[in-house]
């Protein structure tokens, strides 16, 4: 008897070291990423196919390129934000490296400004960052060449809080 006591003991003993794990599930909502859709400037109904477009953010040398990206699909992108700043400037370049005269490369800049709202999630996955573009300023639209070269016509929030990646936050016309 007293062996299968001590059995027990050992065994509960043992048991009660184990924790569950900390592995954050891939379905867990994160920090989301800003969701641009691309619209006809000539008819605002219609979604656009973006071909040619490279974004970069300020200071990389690495653009989210259409080409082969997961970040982009047709006629919308997805773009991370600054999780440590309130504003991020990108770069959206269409035709990209294009050395053709009749269709060159045009730059246009985009400064969002923002506030930012850390939600702790759980142990395993930690914080995530909630962005919410300011009301008064959430943008600066700019050329990086000649101002009347602006590739995009007109750009609206369309949904200012940055909650998930399952609506559109921003639409260009173009």
């Amino acid at each position: 008897m007293k062996k299968i006591i001590v059995l027990l003991l050992i065994s509960c003993l043992s048991f009660s070291g184990c924790e569950k794990d900390d592995i954050c599930d891939a379905n867990t909502v994160t920090t989301p990423r800003l969701v641009i859709t691309f619209y006809d400037y000539n008819n605002a109904s219609v979604e656009k196919n973006v071909t040619n477009l490279s974004i970069f953010a300020d200071g990389m040398e690495e653009a989210v390129t259409f080409s082969g990206s997961t970040l982009i699909n047709g006629s919308t992108v997805s773009i991370p934000l600054k999780v440590n700043a309130e504003t991020t400037k990108f770069h959206f370049i269409l035709n990209y490296g294009s050395t053709n005269v009749i269709v060159p490369a045009n730059e246009d800049i985009i400064t969002f400004n923002y506030t930012t709202e850390n939600i702790y999630v759980s142990r395993a996955c930690g914080f995530k960052t909630n962005y919410t573009l300011k009301s008064d300023n959430p943008f600066v639209h700019t050329d990086a060449a000649t101002p009347d070269l602006k590739w995009m016509q007109y750009v609206a929030v369309k949904n200012s809080l940055i909650a998930n990646e399952n609506e559109t936050h921003l639409e260009i016309y173009f």
